[in-house]
């Protein structure tokens, strides 16, 4: 079981951790279901799950193990936030990208029923331009039959321009474990060492 601490809430990049730590970032669309993988991947309910999408305003940072963060990036796309604050988290997000040097790997979240979004596109372009290691996780996979998952994950992969990794998820259990290791991997010597 994975000791996590209540989230470190962060508005501006100065607030960033300064512990060095190992960071994984969560990023897709408002309700594509980032609090849902955190609960799920951790076995535990520690991160807010609304029915409303668009409530996660700020970078949340989950430590884990005090061995690595798990960060949770506010949704974009969703069209009831004012314009001043999809920049305001739009910028804020770009500079944690570009400037963190503790970055390891991101999860671009997308829903496995239907294609991409334009910004899932645009953010995986950003991902790649900043050389960020990322990975696809499709959630929502136990919405589709098992017989029809082959070909929803070749439709996504047709949109992405360069070779990824998608891996389907849903909150039933489907490749937790596979999730987990992206977020161990590389901070498994700090946990042993922690």
């Amino acid at each position: 079981m994975y000791k996590v601490e209540q989230p470190k809430i962060v508005a501006t990049p100065s607030d960033f951790p300064e512990d060095g730590l190992d960071e994984y970032l969560l990023l897709g669309r408002s309700n594509v279901g980032k609090s849902t993988l955190i609960n799920t991947v951790l076995n535990r309910n520690i991160a807010y799950i609304s029915q409303k999408p668009g409530r996660t305003r700020t970078l949340n940072f989950y430590r884990v193990d005090r061995a690595f963060y798990i960060v949770d990036a506010p949704g974009y796309g969703y069209a009831k936030k004012s314009k001043r604050e999809r920049e305001t988290f739009g910028e804020m997000v770009e500079t944690y990208i570009a400037t963190r040097g503790v970055l390891r790997h991101a999860l671009l979240l997308v829903d496995f029923r239907h294609p991409p979004l334009e910004d899932d596109l645009l953010m995986a372009e950003y991902l790649a331009h900043h050389n960020v290691p990322f990975t696809i996780v499709a959630t929502k996979t136990d919405k589709i039959s098992k017989g029809r998952r082959k070909h929803y994950i070749e439709r996504l992969e047709s949109h992405f321009t360069e070779d990824i990794d998608v891996i389907p998820f849903s909150k039933d259990g489907m490749n937790v474990e596979q999730v987990r290791g992206i977020f161990t991997e590389d901070s498994a010597s700090l946990r042993e060492g922690a």
